[in-house]
């Protein structure tokens, strides 16, 4: 599949090696069971596991949003993922982050430079607009294949998103002035629009030791739709091997 994030600065990022490829996280609901935090590459039919690449995230969290309000819990960790206690109906959605993955320090020139890695999943069960949740957020804009992508709670205008589908199909599309993109889905079956951000505002987090100060964020973000109808899906490739 052709990336849709620079590998190359995602994996200096992670710190992973050179076998790894640009990660991010997505959500995924298998028919009657609970929502499920996954990562690695959708259209590439790669899912990190445990023991390995899965064991770098500390605790990602996870919200259900429905009309009777929100219901917040952490992701226990399986080999494949990140199981929640719970999954989205009808008209709710699900958002996910991990706020405290490591930070990397690497070398640019004659500076350490030190890099936030920020992923966020939103979980989708129709395209009724939604408020903005997570600080780098994809969110539906009210049509099939609408969708709006904000940052710190303002629309992002000029900004790149893919529509990722099992087999590995993608298109990619920018945001408008508004913060809108809009795709065509033809397919039936799942789809993950990701984007990505970098953020070179220096700050700190709090951390187990106090303290954290960072350089830049890499924000990355995922969108997961299942469209129940449209033309038969092309199978998912080969189940890639995960990464140790």
């Amino acid at each position: 599949m052709k990336q849709s994030f620079t590998a190359t600065a995602i994996l200096a990022l992670l710190g992973f090696g050179t076998a790894a490829q640009a990660h991010q996280i997505w959500l995924e609901q298998p028919a009657g069971q609970n929502a499920v935090i996954r990562f690695g590459e959708f259209g590439d039919n790669l899912r990190e596991a445990s023991p390995g690449l899965l064991d770098k995230f500390p605790k990602p969290t996870a919200t259900l949003v429905s009309a009777k309000g929100e219901k917040a819990a952490d992701g226990s960790k399986t080999a494949g993922g990140f199981t929640l206690p719970f999954k989205a109906g009808k008209g709710e959605a699900i958002v996910a982050e991990e706020a405290a993955y490591p930070l990397n320090t690497r070398k640019q020139g004659e500076k350490d430079m030190t890099s936030w890695y920020h992923p966020a999943a939103r979980l989708i069960t129709g395209f009724a607009p939604q408020e903005p949740k997570l600080a780098f957020d994809i969110v539906p804009a009210g049509k099939p294949g609408e969708f709006k992508l904000f940052f710190k709670g303002k629309a992002m205008p000029k900004a790149k998103v893919a529509l990722v589908t099992q087999s590995g199909w993608m298109k990619e599309g920018y945001t408008d002035a508004d913060g809108l993109v809009k795709f065509e889905m033809p397919w039936k079956g799942t789809y993950v629009a990701e984007a990505s951000h970098t953020d070179r505002t220096p700050g700190e987090r709090p951390g187990a030791g106090g303290a954290e100060k960072y350089d830049t964020v890499s924000y990355v973000t995922t969108l997961t739709y299942v469209k129940a109808d449209g033309v038969a899906a092309v199978p998912a490739g080969p189940v890639a091997t995960p990464n140790k």
